[in-house]
């Protein structure tokens, strides 16, 4: 039976690689974008989620089995984040046509569910690791709770079914996107490269050290296709992260032997990469024009202010994906292979050297 699904967020990291398994899988994809991009067989849907009106207009004649929400807008503060995101999934949920069969609706957040927001983020009074979903909200103003809130207030009014899925960081591929910490690494590999700096780790003797977990995005994806389309994942949240855990001084090297480097040794110095970058946009610029790059834009490609929040944390994050597993999902991906395919990918989309 042929299958509708509308991707919210589309062009992003998440949102691409959902639609990539959707159109696989056989279903009709609609991707909602305020500027989509052009993906093979995915029915753009050109949409401002903060406009009401013109996302209900968009919107009116898609009537979508499973819906998928994998964008979010920063901004400025938490309250903001709050009022700004939380309109968003309202305004699309009133939005869409009233379902007139099953639907399901899944929502992507992440692990700041455990860790708090960016303003109070790995502070205060935290869950114990590895994480667990009945772990519940810490009392602490989320974006992540209001999203979830709007969800369950339209759930119960539509009749829907919906899932909730926190990843770890993501890697994947998508230019533009705020948190993309593959593509920030391999930008800052090839500046090391290219200017002799030595390749050193950003953050913190905790990540450096400890144990952690990431998500790839096609793991991700696939885990939000099963939640749709299994029964016993209905009205439940999940963790999902890819299945192995390593410790960045491991990984670390293994990147940097990617790209032909020497890991720099670690002394326990935090050095973010919001400082060690802030000066490379010119010289990209010209890598990019050497190389024939198609992003000479190196902000469009590299988020360090992302990747400092994550490798800069004080405390070890592990993820503990338990309960998927017993409900039958059991999709695994070898993270630093995650690493190595996007790598490839950005280098064969001419995005790196």
């Amino acid at each position: 039976m042929a299958r509708t699904a509308l991707v919210v967020g589309a062009s992003g990291i998440v949102g691409n690689a959902t639609a990539e398994l959707l159109i696989e899988r056989g279903w009709t994809v609609h991707g909602l974008a305020r500027r989509p991009n052009a993906l093979d067989g995915v029915n753009a849907v050109v949409a401002d989620l903060h406009d009401a009106d013109g996302t209900a207009t968009a919107l009116k004649d898609v009537r979508p089995d499973a819906v998928f929400i994998t964008t979010w807008a920063r901004q400025d503060s938490e309250a903001e984040n709050i009022r700004v995101n939380a309109a968003m999934v309202r305004n699309l949920l009133n939005g869409l046509p009233k379902p007139t069969g099953p639907r399901h609706v899944a929502l992507v957040t992440g692990l700041k569910h455990y860790l708090g927001p960016f303003e109070a983020y790995g502070k205060g009074t935290l869950p114990q690791t590895p994480f667990r979903e009945e772990q519940g909200r810490l009392e602490v103003d989320n974006f992540y709770y209001a999203q979830e809130d709007e969800v369950f207030a339209a759930a119960t009014r539509d009749g829907f079914t919906w899932s909730v899925h926190r990843p770890h960081t993501v890697i994947g591929k998508a230019v533009g996107n705020a948190m993309n910490m593959g593509t920030t690494l391999a930008t800052y590999a090839v500046l090391c490269r290219e200017t002799g700096r030595p390749f050193t780790f950003p953050g913190s003797a905790a990540q450096w050290t400890g144990l952690t977990d990431m998500t790839d995005a096609r793991q991700l994806a696939r885990h939000l296709l099963w939640a749709a389309e299994t029964e016993a994942a209905h009205n439940q949240a999940f963790n999902v992260v890819n299945g192995d855990v390593f410790r960045w001084q491991w990984m670390w090297g293994r990147i940097a032997e990617w790209f032909g480097l020497d890991a720099a040794p670690f002394d326990g110095t935090v050095r973010p990469l919001e400082q060690q970058m802030a000066g490379d946009a010119e010289v990209w610029r010209r890598i990019a024009e050497r190389e024939g790059l198609v992003e000479p834009d190196l902000a469009r490609l590299a988020s360090p202010w992302h990747t400092d929040a994550d490798l800069g944390r004080p405390i070890e994050v592990v993820t503990d994906m338990s309960k998927s597993r017993r409900l039958g999902f059991t999709g695994y991906q070898p993270t630093d292979d995650a690493f190595f395919d996007l790598f490839e990918r950005l280098r064969a989309d001419r995005l790196i050297p």
